[in-house]
């Protein structure tokens, strides 16, 4: 099969600022004093400026190519998420953040309930990204999706032996079960949603469960998990859809190889549907740049946009009118959890404290 080039994510694990030089689209990092460079620059009418949690070059290149349509430059604080929020909650009034960018149904149930955003009002937005898939309230808009799937080994699992996230914790995968910590964010949406369905006590027998059944103790990403079936450590995984597109498409043949020897297995689809997970983009409270702002949103979520993310990234697009790649085509079309993702956020106190009882480290 022929994929897009990959462009790999990548980690800032300290708040840089990114901006457009002189009359150049092209976004350069500012090498000045940490007071300085940590500040995005204004000039009214032709910026806007974006607090990021979302650390991949394709949201780099999406800046540049608005840039390029529209002439507004797109300056970028990146961060993490939990910091991001606290220094928007700080800065108040004076901040010059116009759009906060983020990846986590709960995070951006944080944000709303931490009153730094402001609803966003746009045709053609709510054209662009289906109800489901925007806040209720609009005070963020959903940008990519990614599912938590079962991965599985070709050679020793049989996908008709798959079935629910409720199976995972039968006797039969007894030392065979990978993911990763119970501090991942995706690991602890995905066991406040079946808080939200299931029950608080439902949710905590299924987390010992997974415990149970551990082929060994939780160990780096989502794509360690992969290579850790590849290498024999266990036989399924619990992981995101993306990642297997960005081995599947790497630069390294080892990891492609990997890629090669998992399945793809949506659970839960007699049931309640898979879990799956939410980029957003809100309009923050204070914004300056408002109109410009939103005229990034309405390019971030048209077809164009999302179907460049999508074959870069390999995340499902929310614009329904949106092409796939071929890899995401070929596993066809499943059913998703239905559910509010505001009550990730509502829920993640109580899943945290249920990973820390069942011993999920």
């Amino acid at each position: 099969m022929n994929f897009s080039k990959l462009i790999k994510p990548f980690l800032v694990s300290t708040v840089l600022t990114i901006g457009l030089a002189g009359c150049s689209s092209t976004n350069q990092t500012d090498s000045k004093g940490e007071d300085e460079a940590s500040k995005p620059k204004t000039n009214e009418n032709q910026e806007v400026n974006i607090y990021t949690a979302r650390h991949y070059e394709v949201d780099e290149e999406i800046y540049k190519k608005f840039t390029e349509e529209t002439g507004i430059k797109v300056n970028v604080v990146k961060g993490e998420a939990e910091e991001l929020i606290e220094r928007l909650k700080r800065e108040g009034a004076s901040t010059e953040a116009d759009l906060f960018v983020t990846v986590d149904g709960g995070v951006l149930a944080n944000a709303k309930q931490n009153d730094i955003l402001q609803p966003v009002s746009s045709d053609i937005i709510n054209k662009n990204v289906p109800e489901n898939l925007r806040d209720v309230d609009n005070q963020w808009v959903g940008l990519a999706t990614r599912a938590r799937i079962i991965a599985y080994s070709k050679d020793r699992v049989a996908p008709e032996e798959l079935s629910t996230y409720e199976d995972l914790t039968s006797e039969k995968w007894k030392g065979k079960l990978l993911v990763r910590s119970s501090t991942s964010l995706y690991n602890q949406s995905l066991l406040a949603s079946f808080i939200e369905l299931n029950g608080e006590e439902k949710a905590e027998q299924w987390a010992k469960g997974i415990v149970n059944n551990f082929a060994r103790q939780p160990d780096g990403g989502d794509r360690d998990q992969a290579k850790a079936i590849a290498a024999g450590t266990g036989d399924i995984a619990i992981m995101n859809t993306y990642y297997v597109g960005l081995l599947a498409n790497s630069e390294d043949p080892e990891e492609v190889k990997v890629a090669d020897s998992i399945g793809v297995f949506f659970p839960n689809q007699e049931t309640n549907g898979t879990h799956v997970n939410i980029s957003g983009i809100g309009l923050t409270k204070h914004s300056k740049n408002k109109e410009n702002a939103t005229k990034l949103i309405e390019y971030m979520t048209s077809v164009e946009a999302q179907e460049f993310m999508s074959a870069n990234n390999y995340e499902f697009p929310v614009n329904p009118n949106a092409k796939k790649p071929e890899l995401l085509e070929s596993w066809g079309d499943f059913k998703m959890q239905e559910l509010n993702f505001d009550t990730l956020g509502e829920h993640n106190k109580k899943a945290i404290e249920i990973f820390n009882k069942t011993d999920w480290k």
